[in-house]
């Protein structure tokens, strides 16, 4: 079995502590709206791939710039480098904006419902209309209210397994999800760099992650 993939996410501008975990991930997101002024020089240090990502207050983010704005710091990330941007599949001129980012970077199309875990089928069709926008990954993250809400993203990750997805459940009651994805089939999951540094709500350290996988895994 492939060793599952770790993508950290990066929120402020520690460089050391971005280093220091470098050797255990396989990629980074680098958090636009997170990091604020700033983000431009760190993103120039990474050694790895990383993913440019500037999500809006209602996607979980906290950008509070203008749309146009936020867009266009996703494409000058892509000067700088960025092998992945990741836009929220409600963006406005999403047709437009998939065919630009597609000439230079992977496209990553993202779905978060901070509440729920919409029922299974209506996550089917989320996916679908990310492939349909011409997603190269599709991402799916709900929100996990009971144990049974793993069980559905993790079910969609097996539902797409001829297309790459990350799909897993926020919030506490979805850290298994979080572990289990990628072993499951998908592309990858995320990690904070440190404790108290989430991007997002029941996010485990790289650490940690690697420590579980290195049981897991020969």
């Amino acid at each position: 079995m492939d060793k599952p993939r770790i993508c950290a996410a990066i929120v402020n501008t520690d460089l050391k502590a971005v280093k220091e975990v470098e050797p255990l991930a396989d990629l980074f997101e680098v958090r636009i709206d997170m990091i604020g002024d700033g983000w431009q020089e760190l993103a120039r240090q990474l050694k790895k791939p990383w993913i440019a990502t500037n999500r809006t207050p209602d996607e979980g983010g906290k950008w509070q710039g203008t749309e146009a704005r936020r867009i266009e710091s996703l494409l000058l990330a892509i000067e700088l480098g960025a092998a992945f941007v990741d836009i929220e599949l409600r963006t406005k001129n999403l047709e437009n904006i998939v065919p630009m980012v597609k000439k230079r970077a992977k496209c990553i199309l993202s779905f978060h419902d901070l509440e729920k875990t919409p029922p299974f089928e209506e996550l089917k069709g989320i996916v679908q209309k990310q492939l349909k926008a011409g997603a190269d990954i599709c991402k799916v993250v709900t929100t996990a209210r009971a144990f049974e809400d793993n069980l559905a993203v993790l079910r969609l990750v097996s539902e797409f397994r001829e297309n790459k997805i990350v799909s897993f459940a926020m919030g506490q009651e979805g850290r298994i999800s979080r572990v289990l994805s990628p072993l499951a089939g998908a592309d990858f999951t995320y990690a904070s760099i440190e404790r108290g540094k989430e991007s997002a709500p029941g996010q485990i350290t790289v650490k940690e992650l690697t420590e579980i996988y290195g049981m897991i895994s020969p």
